[in-house]
């Protein structure tokens, strides 16, 4: 009988022992109303997540840029000796907009992130952040705006720098060439692909590293997606794509902008005036053909003028950079102009505070003047100034912006149809699977598909 009662009470204290401390609180025998005021404490707690004890939370940062790893992590080690409170962890993943919705249907959901879609602000996974004024005050009214969320006028993250995209061209070979103006018209364009090709056939005219989805991805992004901008405007641009208007949209038509790029990407490709590995090519493919001149161009953001600068110091000077030609009747060259560095807090985050705390660290203005020269782009808050890039590039860019209608990023997409899934459609019609026409049917059905699983986004 003595050795059953020990056993049952070291059995008990296994029990207590491995259960929350909050809930061994609450399993003790308490006054009505001294249990009201502890449960009303406990919920202070969990909607600021941070207890009046000082207890120590760790905040996962879940991001997809690869460019910035190590200087966030440069930040983050410097935050996490600032105090014994918060421990940031950093998490990358290459292929973020599709484990995010992993993460959304899991409970391993990060409590800051830098991905952003729509249709995950229209089922509330983000948390309403236009109380911040402490960021929103910094910040230039632009990225505000494209910060805005256009149904609701709230914000649900937070940009800190701004970033172009479009062609990078190496002007040493144009100058060898006598190519004094990047065209501007796609026929033109082609037939200056065509002018390397025969004059320089050891130099592939345009490289796409084909192998990473959101390359493709930012394609389509910024010629088909920039003519819809471009020709509607950017506010009815943005109502189409939230409404889903298939009738100002055109993207399944025929003739219309999906039909018309899949034919000249496929026209280029027939020509061989892109890489013949597009399928196979990476990033770093890329930069090292274009610094070793074996390429004359790529298109990308400005966050790979560190990539180039890193491997060849010497092509500072040989940068140049143009907007994307116009390629369906009547529209203009486009160029990217958009925020960049988004960061949303999840609306389920038990560390509100903490993550706000952090994030006032990160936008310290020292901590955004590194990040931004990183990242090679100009901040969004008004009181950091950083050398983002050479003087040479700097006055290349402010060109082609002033060439060139501005568009933005497309966050109106649906949540079930990632940039990263339109790049793997794109590596289908390179490898064939494909028509021109086969494809703007298809990219629509999963543009229909994703807009109609808004619903079941995370799954």
């Amino acid at each position: 009988m003595a050795l059953a009662v020990a056993a049952g009470t070291l059995a008990g204290c296994g029990g207590a022992g491995n259960q929350p401390a909050a809930e061994s609180k609450v399993s003790e025998p308490v006054e009505e109303t001294a249990g009201a005021e502890e449960t009303d404490d406990t919920q202070k707690e969990s909607e600021t997540g941070q207890a009046d004890s000082g207890e120590k939370v760790n905040i996962k940062l879940f991001t997809g840029k690869i460019e910035t790893i190590d200087v966030m992590n440069e930040i983050i080690e410097s935050f996490n000796k600032s105090q014994d409170r918060i421990t940031v962890e950093q998490e990358y993943q290459k292929d973020a907009s599709n484990i995010i919705k992993i993460k959304f249907a899991s409970d391993e959901v990060p409590d800051i992130m830098t991905t952003y879609e729509q249709g995950f602000v229209d089922e509330g996974k983000y948390m309403d952040i236009s109380d911040q004024n402490e960021w929103w005050d910094r910040m230039s009214p632009d990225m505000k705006a494209a910060c805005t969320d256009v149904k609701t006028g709230k914000t649900f993250r937070v940009c800190t720098n701004m970033t172009m995209a479009g062609f990078f061209y190496n002007k040493e070979i144009f100058n060898e060439l006598g190519i004094e103006e990047f065209p501007g018209e796609w026929n033109e364009f082609v037939a200056m692909l065509e002018k390397i090709r025969t004059e320089k056939p050891d130099v592939v005219p345009w490289f796409i590293f084909g192998s990473e989805a959101w390359h493709l991805g930012h394609l389509i992004e910024f010629i088909p997606h920039g003519y819809v901008k471009s020709n509607l405007g950017t506010i009815e641009a943005k109502k189409a794509m939230l409404e889903n208007d298939q009738e100002a949209l055109k993207f399944a038509d025929s003739d219309g902008p999906m039909a018309v790029f899949a034919g000249n990407m496929k026209e280029l490709q027939d020509k061989g005036l892109i890489n013949e590995d597009i399928l196979t090519a990476t990033n770093d493919n890329c930069v090292q053909d274009f610094v070793s001149g074996r390429t004359a161009m790529f298109s990308n953001g400005m966050w790979a003028i560190s990539s180039v600068l890193e491997a060849s110091p010497e092509m500072e000077d040989k940068i140049g950079f143009a907007p994307y030609p116009a390629y369906m009747q009547g529209s203009s060259p486009v160029v990217l102009s958009a925020e960049d560095s988004g960061y949303s807090i999840s609306a389920t985050t038990e560390h509100k505070e903490a993550c706000i705390e952090f994030m006032n660290f990160l936008f310290l203005p020292e901590n955004q003047q590194k990040y931004c020269e990183v990242a090679k782009a100009p901040s969004a808050f008004k009181d950091v100034t950083a050398k983002w890039a050479p003087e040479a590039v700097v006055s290349e860019v402010s060109a082609a912006l002033d060439g060139a209608v501005n568009i933005g990023f497309t966050n109106e997409k649906p949540a079930g149809f990632s940039g990263d899934d339109a790049g793997r459609m794109l590596q289908g019609l390179f490898a064939g699977q494909y028509t021109p026409e086969q494809f703007a049917e298809a990219y629509t059905d999963a543009w229909n598909d994703g807009m109609g699983s808004a619903g079941d986004g995370e799954q």
